[in-house]
Parts: structure tokens; sequence; C-alpha cells
């Protein structure tokens, strides 16, 4: 991997991360209008075709990529899912900051399952976007049952972060994106039948929400995240993706009229400082955190 392909890789996943940071407002009206479960499982099917017709070859593909984008598909079902399940007894704000705690998961499972050392500069740039996170999200909370499901939310993400470093390759990323994005359709379209019965979206506002999220911020925003953690380490990753709350501040600046505070300034300081730290600071050292010396591994 070449000094360009990863600085490519790191700024494609920023720009994913500001997509997602966009959708908060869009996903709300859309699921305000129809059940989030279908409307999660339209949205991921027509991602899924969309990405079909692009690219139709990237269907044939091996066993082995199949399954490892079928279980990161999963795991990334199981994240909006428990996730979901636990906005209907704890708030957004903290289930914004309980969510983001994949950062501080990932590095540890990846220690943890796959014995990958993080540098000191990687455990500093998870410290300070947590502190981030908190800033941005946090003005007191307890720990309940809603709180319990969005950390196991938090716990599935970060399987995705890291099963998506570990085994995507440039080679077959787009084939594991589509698996993904596939495999997610099937998990809430399937949902959305048991417990809300089979609908189709009405009205032109409930479609134009599904077709934005399913073009951009589905179909192409994972299968940029997928080509670029495939260049990438998977702390970094998750320290990149921690920015999505910042985004979305700045969105509902400039689409809602919401007011900047000091606590979503300094919060947005600290991950755009880990961010720093993780892609800039250390580019010098033998530490950097990018450094995939392991080989991509099979599942």
């Amino acid at each position: 991997m070449t000094k360009s392909q990863s600085r490519l890789a790191f700024w494609l996943l920023i720009f994913a991360t500001a997509v997602w940071g966009s959708t908060f407002i869009v996903v709300q009206d859309g699921i305000n209008a129809m059940p989030m479960m279908m409307f999660m499982g339209w949205r991921f099917i027509i991602a899924f075709g969309v990405m079909a017709a692009i690219r139709p070859k990237a269907l044939r593909m091996t066993k082995q990529t199949f399954r490892q984008g079928f279980f990161i598909g999963i795991a990334l079902s199981l994240g909006y899912w428990t996730q979901t399940f636990g906005l209907y007894t704890t708030s957004a704000t903290v289930s914004g900051f309980i969510t983001g705690m994949f950062v501080v998961l990932t590095p540890i499972l990846a220690g943890l399952i796959y014995k990958m050392k993080i540098p000191a500069s990687g455990w500093l740039g998870v410290a300070l976007a947590t502190v981030g996170l908190a800033l941005i999200s946090l003005k007191g909370w307890s720990f309940g049952v809603g709180e319990s499901w969005t950390l196991l939310g938090a716990l599935f993400f970060s399987f995705q972060i890291m099963w998506l470093s570990r085994w995507a390759t440039p080679s077959t990323s787009y084939s594991i994106a589509m698996t993904q994005v596939g495999t997610t359709a099937v998990v809430f379209f399937i949902g959305g039948l048991f417990i809300d019965g089979f609908q189709v979206p009405q009205g032109q506002a409930v479609w134009t929400s599904i077709l934005f999220l399913a073009v951009f911020a589905s179909a192409l925003a994972f299968i940029i995240q997928t080509w670029a953690q495939s260049h990438m380490n998977p702390t970094k990753a998750a320290i990149v993706l921690s920015a999505e709350p910042v985004f979305a501040g700045l969105f509902g600046v400039l689409v809602a009229g919401d007011v900047i505070t000091w606590r979503i300034a300094l919060g947005g300081l600290g991950i755009l400082a880990a961010m720093y730290l993780v892609e800039l600071g250390p580019r010098h050292s033998p530490e950097a955190i990018d450094d995939l010396s392991e080989p991509h591994q099979g599942f």
C-alpha cells in the first residue's frame, strides 16, 4: 500500500462519514412516515439493486468472499436493530454517545481476537474521540435497559468495522460491500414483514428520502467504506467514523438552523484532533497506526 493510497482511503472514509452525518434529518422524516423496519428494508434493497446494476460481475465471487460479506452484513443489521430497540427507552443524545463507543470497542476486540497491536498514538486518538463524543452527546444519563441495548449495538458495529479491515481487499471490496448491503436488506425486510407486514412507501417525500439514502448513504457510502478499510487499520477507521455526529451537527446548523454550542465545538475539535493524530501526526513514526503489516485474513 502506497502513502497516496492510504491518504486517499482516509479522505474517502471522511467523505462517507460526512454522508452518513447528513442523513439524520432524512431518516427521521422517513421513519415518521412508515415503520422503520420496512423503511430500512426498502432502502437497502434499492441500494443492492443499484450496486448490482453498476457492477454485475461483482455478483460472481468466491464462497469465502460471500461468507465474509454475509457476516459483516449480519453484524451491521444487528447493530441497527439493537440501536433502534435502545432508542425506545433512551434519548437520542445518549444513544449517539453509546453507539460511538465502537471507537473504544473496536481496538479492544481487534487486540483480543486477532492479537493486533495498537500503538500509543492509537489509544490516545481513541481517548480524544471518546471525550469528543461525550462533549457532543452527554448531558447526564443513567444506565438501564435502553442503554444496554445500545451498547450491544455498538459492539455489533465494532465487529462490522473490524471485519471490514480484516477481510476486505481492494479486489474483493465491491463484492463484500454488495453482499453486506444485500444481507442487511434481507434481514430488515423479513423483520419488517413479521413486525409490521408488507408495506410500500407512499408519497413523493418518502420515496425521495429512501432513494437518497439508498443511492448515497448506502450504495455509495458502503462501497467507499469497504474499499477505504481495505487500506486501513480498524482502530483508525473507527476514529474516523466517530466524526459522524460532528458532521450531523454541521448539517443541523446548515439545514435545520441548529445552534453550535461550546460543547459541540469542543467535542468536534477533540474528534478532529484524534483524526489528525492517527493520520498526520505519526506518519514519520514506525508505530504509524495505518501500517497494515499483517496480511488480510480469510474467514
